[in-house]
C-alpha cells in the first residue's frame, strides 16, 4: 500500500480513500469513493493522437484489405474485454461521459497507470489474474491443476464441485472468432501479396484451433507485404496471477520501406551480438534463429491489449520460443506513435529533469536505436533456463514479463555500445543514447507498478542511481556519468541473464524488493512531472473514418 499512495503522490493525483480497495458487497456511496474530478485529472495524464498514417501510396485492393483488418481488429477488442474484466457494455451502459472514457481506455475499472487502483465505486481490488480465472483461484492452486488450466490459450472457470476447468478460447469466444476469422478469410481472398495471403488464413486457422505455431511460422515468412497485421492472443502482461494467459490484440500497420531499408543492414550483425552477452558463456549457449528482421512501420489501428493503458512503439514477436531459436523473430518500430511520444512526453520530460548541459543529447534517431534494439534484444539471452526448470517464461511466472523487458532494455543499450564500438553506427555520438536511455525512464516509470515496461525501469533507475550512473544535482536534475553508466549496464545485464537462465522466482522475488521501490528522488522527480502537467502517455483518435476509408 505504501508504493501505491507513494506512486500517487508522485503523479500528483488525488489519493483514493480506503474505500476503494473494499469488497463487491462494500455499499459505499459514490463521493466516498472518487470524485468525478479524480477521473478529470487522470483522463488528463493522456495525449490525444490522431492515427492517420498516409495512405495515399496503397493499391485499391491493399485499402480493401485495411479496413478488413480494422473491422477484424473491432472483433478482437470485445474478446480482450472479456478477458481483462467481463461485459463491457454492462459496466458502460449509464457512466458518465468523463467515467465512460476513462473507462474504455483501461479496459475496465482500474486505473492501469495507477497500479490498478479502482475508479469506480463498489468494484473492488482488481484481480491479480484478471478474468482469465476465477478471482479468488490462487497460484497454488492452479499449479496444481491440470495443463489445460495452465495453458496460455484457456479461460478457467470453477464446476460444479468447485475445481478449476478450462475452456479453450476458440470455444469461449466463439461468436466473435468467427467475425474475425471470415474477416482474415476474406483480406486473404483480396491481397494480391502471396506472403500475406498465406499468414492470413495461417492466422485464421490457428484461431479456430488455438495452435498458433503454424501461423506464426507464416508470419515469420513475410517479407515483401506493405499492410501489415498482428492478431491474437499474444502477449501475457495482463495475467499477473501467472503470468502465462495471453491475451487478444490487433494492430494493423503500413509499412515504411524508406526507413525498414535504413534498418535492413543490422540483421546481418545480429547472430554475433549473443556472444558479446555480458554474461558467463552458459547462459548465452543458444543460438537464437538467424532469419531476424528489422522494419519500421506506421500504425492505422489497434484494439484490446495493444491499446490498454500505455501505448506500444515497438514489437518483437512470435512469443513462441521454440519459433524463436528455429526463424528467429520480427522487430517492427512504430514509427507514427513513437514519434508521438516522443514529441509531446520525452521531450518535456528532458526539459525538466537533465541536466541543461546534457539536453542536446535527447534525439529521436537515439531513441529510436534505443528502441529498436531493445525488441532486438529480446530474441537473444536465454529462452530455457539452464536448470531443468523449463523455459523462463513458466518458470519465473508473473515476475517473467518485467524481467524479459528490464532485459531488452540493458542489453539493447549494451548491443548499441558494442556496435558503437565496431564502428557499425557510423558518426552518431553514444552520448546521445544514453541520456536518452536515462531520460526515457522517468517516461516509462511513470506507467506504475503493474506495468511490465514500468516495474522494469524502477529497478533499473535505482540500480543507476545507486552505481553513479544517474547523478542528481540538489535542484533535481539528472546527469549521466559516461563510465559508470557502462559499468551499471553491464552488471545489470549479468545479474538478470543469470536470473533468467537458474529459473528461480523467489530469487528473483527478493530483487524486485531490493530494486523495485521508488525513493524519495524519484518520487520528487515524478512529482515535478506531474505537476507541469507533462502527459505519461497517448490515447488514439482512430478508426475508418479517421483513415479515410469509410
Amino acid at each position: 500500500m505504501k508504493l501505491r499512495s507513494t506512486y500517487l503522490a508522485a503523479l500528483g493525483s488525488c489519493v483514493l480513500l480506503a474505500a476503494c480497495a473494499t469488497s463487491e458487497t462494500d455499499s459505499a456511496a459514490p463521493e466516498e469513493v472518487i470524485s468525478g474530478s479524480h477521473v478529470d485529472e487522470r483522463l488528463a495524464i493522456y495525449t490525444e493522437v490522431e492515427l492517420a498514417p498516409d495512405l495515399s501510396e496503397l493499391t485499391d485492393s491493399q485499402r480493401q484489405v485495411v479496413t478488413l483488418l480494422v473491422e477484424a481488429a473491432q472483433a478482437v477488442d470485445e474478446i480482450y474485454w472479456q478477458q481483462a474484466y467481463g461485459s463491457r457494455d454492462e459496466l458502460l451502459a449509464g457512466l458518465p461521459a468523463a467515467e465512460r472514457r476513462f473507462a474504455e481506455i483501461n479496459f475496465g475499472p482500474w486505473d492501469r497507470l495507477d497500479d490498478n487502483a479502482p475508479f469506480l465505486p463498489g468494484v473492488g481490488d482488481k484481480p491479480q489474474g484478471a478474468n482469465f480465472y476465477p478471482a479468488d483461484a490462487t497460484r497454488v492452486e492452479v499449479e496444481e491443476a491440470s495443463e489445460d488450466v495452465q495453458s496460455l490459450y484457456t479461460m478457467v472457470e470453477r464446476d460444479e464441485d468447485g475445481a478449476l476447468t478450462a475452456v479453450p478460447y476458440h470455444d469461449a469466444f466463439a461468436t466473435q472468432n468467427a467475425i474475425v476469422i471470415a474477416k482474415l478469410r476474406e483480406a486473404a481472398s483480396t491481397t494480391e501479396n502471396t506472403q500475406l495471403q498465406a499468414y492470413l488464413e495461417a492466422r485464421a486457422n490457428a484461431l479456430g484451433t488455438d495452435d498458433y505455431r503454424a501461423s506464426d511460422i507464416a508470419w515469420m515468412n513475410m517479407k515483401t507485404n506493405t499492410v501489415e497485421v498482428i492478431i491474437g492472443p499474444i502477449e501475457t502482461y495482463e495475467d499477473q496471477l501467472m503470468g502465462t494467459k495471453a491475451a487478444h490484440e490487433a494492430l494493423v500497420l503500413i509499412k515504411d520501406m524508406e526507413w525498414s531499408q535504413r534498418l535492413a543492414r543490422y540483421s546481418d550483425l545480429l547472430p554475433a551480438l549473443q556472444d558479446t552477452l555480458p554474461v558467463s558463456e552458459e547462459y548465452r549457449a543458444e543460438e537464437p534463429g538467424t532469419e531476424a528482421e528489422l522494419n519500421a512501420y506506421d500504425l492505422a489501428f489497434v484494439a484490446g491489449d495493444g491499446n490498454a493503458g500505455s501505448k506500444s512503439i515497438a514489437v518483437n514477436l512470435p512469443n513462441d520460443e521454440s519459433v524463436q531459436l528455429e526463424k528467429g523473430t520480427r522487430r517492427l518500430q512504430i514509427k507514427n506513435a513513437m514519434r508521438s511520444k516522443f514529441d509531446a512526453i520525452l521531450m518535456p520530460i528532458s526539459e525538466e529533469l537533465i541536466a541543461p548541459g546534457q539536453r542536446q543529447h535527447v534525439t529521436f534517431d537515439a531513441f529510436f536505436a534505443n528502441t529498436m534494439f531493445h525488441e532486438v534484444a529480446h530474441g537473444l539471452g536465454i529462452k530455457n533456463t539452464i536448470t531443468g526448470n523449463g523455459t523462463v517464461r513458466s518458470a519465473l511466472q508473473d515476475h517473467a514479463s518485467w524481467v524479459e523487458e528490464g532485459k531488452a532494455d540493458i542489453l539493447g543499450l549494451h548491443m548499441i555500445t558494442e556496435l558503437h564500438a565496431n564502428g557499425e553506427l557510423g558518426d552518431a555520438d553514444l552520448m546521445d543514447n544514453y541520456v536518452t536511455f536515462a531520460a526515457s525512464m522517468f517516461r516509462s516509470i511513470r506507467f506504475g507498478g503493474t506495468s511490465a515496461h514500468g516495474r522494469a525501469n524502477r529497478v533499473r533507475f535505482a540500480h543507476f542511481e545507486e552505481q553513479g550512473a544517474l547523478l542528481r544535482d540538489d535542484p533535481g536534475i539528472y546527469s549521466v556519468d559516461f563510465e559508470a553508466m557502462q559499468a551499471a549496464m553491464r552488471a545489470l545485464g549479468e545479474a538478470i541473464l543469470t536470473m533468467q537462465g537458474n529459473g528461480d522466482r523467489d530469487t528473483v522475488q527478493a530483487f524486485w524488493d531490493r530494486w523495485g521501490v521508488i525513493g524519495p528522488n524519484l518520487e520528487e522527480a515524478l512529482a515535478t512531472l506531474a505537476d507541469r502537467d507533462i502527459p505519461v502517455d497517448i490515447v488514439y483518435r482512430q478508426g475508418l473514418e479517421v483513415l479515410g476509408l469509410r
